[in-house]
């Protein structure tokens, strides 16, 4: 609920981890009204995610807007004991989701993928309440294990299209040695360089299988899909004061420089939703 007054001596922050397209702003009311914003978006002015990405020193350089690559050929070849331990892998995919019916229509893109890799006789293993396997919900961790040992990719198919909206899906596969198969409407070089992900929508549901089919049929190619392992980790947000999104947003407040200065976003509506929202 929004104060039936404004006061002008009070920060007021505009704070959501949830899509857009979902939660969209759909009254002009909240036109220059917020101060900050507290959210996924990369242009937040206080971060709320789900990941964050270290180099090889520790160095924080990530999620961001701009992001600065090493090229996938500039990387170091992973180890032999890497690629030992790759060949546990004998499953093609894993998809672990609750909510069955999505704003994206994800869904539909999986059962169209896993007819098409039915003529690879590949198949995509739907974990959770939408599919016909089940996997812990008191231990994910050891769900997440078996994914690392058995699974060539792991789907981070996202619930709907918007900005920036990247969520744990993505983190579960780059932190268990899987590659991931993404599906949002993210400009995913602010998460990932290129050459480590497939990207299904670009590629499309025949292309897509075909590639699957070639990784998984061409371990030298498939391994090259780690080399970023050399030089970049992914971390949970919370792993960290630096990165808490808590710690972050109290930071903000106890900063008087920052509190003293004016700010307002005049068209939130523009701002937040997706395009053709509301």
């Amino acid at each position: 609920m929004l104060p039936n007054k404004r006061s002008p001596h009070q920060k007021y922050a505009f704070a959501s981890i949830e899509s857009s397209h979902y939660y969209p702003v759909c009254s002009d009311h909240l036109n220059d009204f917020f101060n900050w914003t507290w959210t996924f978006k990369t242009n937040s002015d206080s971060r709320w995610g789900y990941m964050a990405i270290r180099d090889e020193d520790s160095k924080l350089i990530g999620p961001n807007a701009i992001m600065h690559w090493k090229k996938l050929e500039d990387m170091k070849p992973v180890s032999s004991e890497f690629k030992e331990k790759l060949k546990s892998k004998k499953k093609a995919a894993a998809w672990f989701v609750s909510i069955c019916f999505s704003k994206s229509q994800r869904e539909i893109f999986v059962k169209e993928l896993s007819k098409e890799l039915e003529k690879y006789n590949l198949v995509v293993d739907v974990y959770g309440a939408c599919g016909s396997l089940k996997c812990s919900t008191r231990d994910h961790g050891e769900c997440l294990k078996m994914v690392e040992r058995d699974y060539y990719f792991y789907l981070s198919f996202e619930n709907s299209f918007c900005e920036d909206y990247v969520t744990e899906k993505l983190l579960h596969a780059l932190q268990h040695n899987t590659v991931p198969v993404v599906f949002g409407a993210a400009n995913y070089t602010r998460f990932m360089p290129d050459g480590i992900y497939l990207n299904a929508r670009e590629l499309g549901v025949q292309k897509l299988a075909e590639k699957m089919n070639e990784l998984i049929k061409s371990p030298d190619e498939y391994v090259d899909y780690f080399r970023w392992q050399n030089h970049y980790s992914y971390h949970s947000r919370a792993d960290s004061i630096e990165t808490d999104d808590y710690c972050g947003f109290c930071t903000m407040l106890n900063d008087e420089e920052l509190v003293k200065k004016e700010s307002r976003y005049l068209d939130m509506k523009k701002w937040w939703n997706p395009p053709n929202q509301c």
